[in-house]
């Protein structure tokens, strides 16, 4: 079998390390967006879409076109770009997705009436070094929107919780967990904490599950607080997050790739 990367990071741990299972029986290929114009005249027989860029987007829908498989698929990557679109999804498949508003741009949300209180600011469109900001107060506010005020935000109401943030990811069903200081913390993230999914709270498992089926994704991530009591809060979903560190994920996305370059040559 082929198999396509469509990656402009193919060293990526877990791409690497999927790539070292696949390469005895067969062939991987990675699929540079930024290199590249068009599909190939000859695409392999499955791709794994971990760039969420416009033009990696733009390559997997052609892909797609031509009737070629894309793990996870383009309209379901786009629309976790889109915290708006993201967090009306998952509200109206009611999921507990922490509340969002949406502003066309941070200066907006500035001259505005102000903050209720402790809020965290996004940025709308999911991307690398995206904002992700603890806003406490309208002084707080002011000076960061002279940092760049034209970037369009969603402002979501700060829950209090631990600190820690519950990274859960899903590779065709198969769950992994970790604890991860959130990037709000003043402390900074620091290292993962090792965590089993059987040790999440009743019903963390099932819920991760359901994110997977109403976003159609196969990899993913959930970002989720305890907003006490055990009450999972959904703050963030990933479409092929990094999945850095877990055990048995390469081995899990390495099936998957098969699985899905088998059946779309059994078609």
């Amino acid at each position: 079998m082929r198999i396509g990367l469509v990656s402009g990071d193919p060293g990526h741990p877990v791409l690497a390390a999927t790539t070292a299972l696949l390469t005895a029986e067969h062939r991987v290929e990675t699929l540079d967006p930024d290199a590249v114009d068009a599909a190939p005249e000859r695409p392999a027989d499955v791709y794994l879409l971990k760039s969420r860029t416009p033009r990696a987007l733009a390559l997997a829908r052609a892909l797609e076109g031509r009737g070629v498989p894309v793990v996870n698929s383009a309209a379901a990557t786009t629309l976790c770009q889109d915290r708006t679109a993201m967090a009306e999804h998952a509200r109206r498949a009611g999921l507990p997705f922490v509340p969002t508003r949406t502003f066309t741009t941070l200066a907006e949300l500035a001259d505005g009436p102000g903050l209720p209180g402790p809020v965290v600011v996004k940025s709308r469109h999911s991307r690398k070094r995206d904002l992700v900001a603890r806003l406490d107060d309208d002084t707080q506010l002011r000076e960061l929107a002279a940092t760049r005020p034209q970037e369009p935000v969603v402002v979501q109401k700060f829950v209090p919780n631990s600190g820690w943030d519950h990274k859960l990811w899903a590779v065709d069903g198969r769950l992994f967990a970790a604890l991860r200081r959130s990037e709000l913390s003043p402390e900074g993230r620091g290292p993962d904490r090792p965590l089993a999914p059987d040790a999440l709270p009743a019903g963390w498992p099932g819920l991760l599950r359901r994110v997977g089926e109403v976003f159609a994704l196969d990899v993913y991530g959930v970002d989720v607080i305890d907003a006490g009591d055990g009450a999972p809060l959904i703050v963030d979903i990933n479409a092929f997050p990094g999945i850095r560190g877990q055990a048995g994920a390469p081995e899990a996305l390495a099936e998957l790739a098969l699985r899905r370059a088998v059946r779309a040559s059994d078609a």
